[in-house]
């Protein structure tokens, strides 16, 4: 289900809230559903990857370029997300970085990474990646379903609709 929702809002630092997309590994799918919100609240969206990326013509759309390099489009997420701003992202050292910089992340599957579990998540992530340092194959995450398409662009709303709420109080 989709709001509508007007302009959105204002971050914790009294700033406009922005997304930011960890866009290298972010599947087209959820790309495509986050220009649709940029699009129709007016938030700013940008991307920041290592490589050159299309989007769609608008105001409220941008992309940063990055240098290629582990960890750089990270990098440059984490010095420009401010407070209150929402961060895409599978990525859990980073999501980490951004819930302690007060920020929000959302994985591409729509789960939210909080205070509460980001610490589980990167223990299973040091766990799983020791288990394939030794050898063992682990898979990967299976393929993006219908059903998380639906949950992230569920969440984002929600999202979108609680701090468009919180900023007209």
């Amino acid at each position: 289900m989709l709001y509508s929702i007007k302009k959105v809002t204002f971050n914790n630092e009294g700033e406009e809230m922005q997304i930011w997309v960890d866009a290298d590994a972010c599947p087209k799918v959820i790309k495509e559903i986050l220009y649709r919100a940029a699009e129709r609240t007016g938030v700013q969206l940008t991307l920041i990857a290592n490589q050159q990326m299309n989007t769609p013509p608008s105001r409220h759309i941008k992309t940063l370029q990055v240098a290629s390099g582990f960890n750089v489009a990270d990098g440059e997420i984490v010095k420009k997300v401010d407070g209150g701003d929402l961060v895409i992202t599978a990525d859990i050292p980073l999501a980490a970085e951004v819930i302690d910089r007060g920020g929000y992340a959302l994985n591409p599957r729509g789960e939210f990474y909080s205070s509460d579990n980001i610490s589980a998540r990167l223990s299973m992530r040091d766990f799983m990646d020791t288990l394939r340092a030794s050898g063992i194959n682990t898979g990967g995450p299976p393929p993006l379903s219908k059903s998380d398409r639906q949950s992230f662009a569920n969440q984002l709303d929600k999202f979108l609709a609680m701090h468009a709420k919180k900023n007209t109080q």
